[in-house]
């Protein structure tokens, strides 16, 4: 069993997670006498062959050996039962959860690719195919699921946590910090202050492109210092939220990502002083990208394409393959009177992110500029689909994090960021 695997289990026995792990989270069915399919069976296509004795007994056994917890016998007899009805996608489910409590987790995505051809889209079966692919550590396949099922939904309180966790902790590994943020920015707006959850918001604050049990230990403490201002930021405790980041700018002044930061903190109601401490961070990371985006956007923000402009240019050096940097120079460009080398630009963050919704809507305007109507309404019409299909794959508003460089909304004197509001498990 995995270090993050125990370390989550352990944290969350208090709150039942286990028992959800290995009960039906199939569609919730209720309970079903032995020998009997259980309604949420009918997610699955009928099966043709009629329940015999042979498959009442080997059904009466396996649910037996689930309930005592001994996993073995269950997939053992799970195994069993699939091979005479291999069209019974409860089988497969129940055999999935009990090879994911063995940490056999190739053999449970199977079971579980096999329940989501049998019902594609039950969430809570996509939830559990991307752990299983957590556990291979097939990172951006895990991603995928996670994200799938949350946008099909899963009923289940706990389970929906456990798949948003771990799509967070992905998000920070791929160096995706502000939507790893916004998604575990989700438990704060509960209330929820797991350690874990502290520890793993700390992790994306830092722009620490690494999982949990990859912290090395003398940066644990730095860690839970981020992750608790970040958790205070969610909770709106601004007060406390600030004397945390001050703490931890006065503890670890010299530390890469701990000026950019407190930067982000400061943004909503210091932009002046946040662009000072992106400046810092620039001092000790030279050329860091997301500092010089985030001064760009800021000034962008400020209706000042002009100071924006020098900033932009020096992202789009320093991070040629980011789709943010060409956006902000595209929309510098375009502020100051350069259309078509705006269009260009931000026709590359298109290219380099052509699921960004507030990149079309910024494309959008500039092409009305330049007079391409025709243009600029499929860019619109492509604005409004990513944006309505964005909003549903978040299950809450409220997130962490400064200027949202992955999804900008329109305004009303020029596209204008999103400033995150201080609210972006196995």
């Amino acid at each position: 069993m995995t270090t993050d695997r125990c370390a989550w289990r352990r944290s969350a026995c208090a709150c039942g997670l286990v028992a959800i792990l290995v009960s039906s989270v199939w569609a919730n069915p209720p309970q079903t006498p032995a020998g009997k399919t259980a309604p949420a069976a009918k997610a699955g296509k009928p099966g043709p062959t009629a329940p015999s004795p042979q498959f009442d007994q080997l059904l009466k056994s396996a649910t037996a050996a689930r309930e005592a917890e001994h996993w073995e016998d269950a997939v053992d007899l799970y195994g069993k039962i699939v091979k005479l009805r291999p069209d019974y996608a409860e089988g497969y489910w129940y055999q999935g959860t009990a090879l994911y409590q063995l940490d056999k987790f190739q053999e449970c995505r199977d079971s579980f690719r096999k329940v989501t051809r049998f019902s594609p889209n039950n969430g809570p079966a996509h939830a559990f195919l991307g752990l299983c692919e957590f556990g291979l550590k097939n990172y951006d396949r895990a991603l995928e699921q996670l994200m799938q099922s949350r946008t099909l939904g899963v009923a289940d309180k706990d389970l929906g946590g456990v798949a948003r966790y771990h799509a967070g902790i992905i998000m920070t590994r791929i160096q995706h910090y502000s939507q790893a943020l916004q998604t575990l920015g989700e438990f704060a707006a509960e209330g929820n202050d797991n350690p874990r959850i502290i520890e793993a918001m700390g992790i994306a604050t830092l722009r620490m492109a690494m999982l949990p049990t990859e912290v090395p230990p003398d940066r644990r403490e730095m860690v839970l210092m981020a992750g608790r201002g970040s958790y205070m930021m969610a909770t709106r405790m601004t007060d406390a939220a600030g004397k945390a980041f001050e703490g931890l700018v006065a503890r670890y002044p010299e530390t890469p990502n701990i000026h950019y930061a407190y930067g982000v903190f400061l943004l909503i109601e210091q932009p002046a002083k946040a662009i000072e401490e992106f400046k810092r961070e620039l001092e000790i990371q030279p050329n860091d990208p997301e500092s010089l985006m985030q001064i760009a956007y800021q000034n962008l923000k400020d209706s000042d394409p002009a100071s924006a402009l020098p900033w932009a240019k020096q992202a789009v050096d320093a991070a040629p393959n980011v789709f943010a940097s060409h956006r902000a120079l595209g929309e510098a460009l375009v502020g100051t009177g350069d259309v078509e080398g705006g269009i260009a630009q931000l026709e590359i963050a298109i290219r380099q992110a052509p699921d960004s919704p507030g990149t079309h809507f910024a494309l959008a305007k500039a092409y009305q500029r330049a007079g391409r109507a025709n243009d600029a309404a499929k860019e619109r019409a492509e604005f409004v689909r990513l944006d309505r299909l964005a909003r549903t794959n978040r299950s809450g508003s409220q997130s962490v994090g400064g200027i949202d460089m992955e999804r900008m909304e329109p305004g009303t004197t020029g596209s204008r960021p999103v400033i995150k509001q201080r609210e972006e498990m196995r």
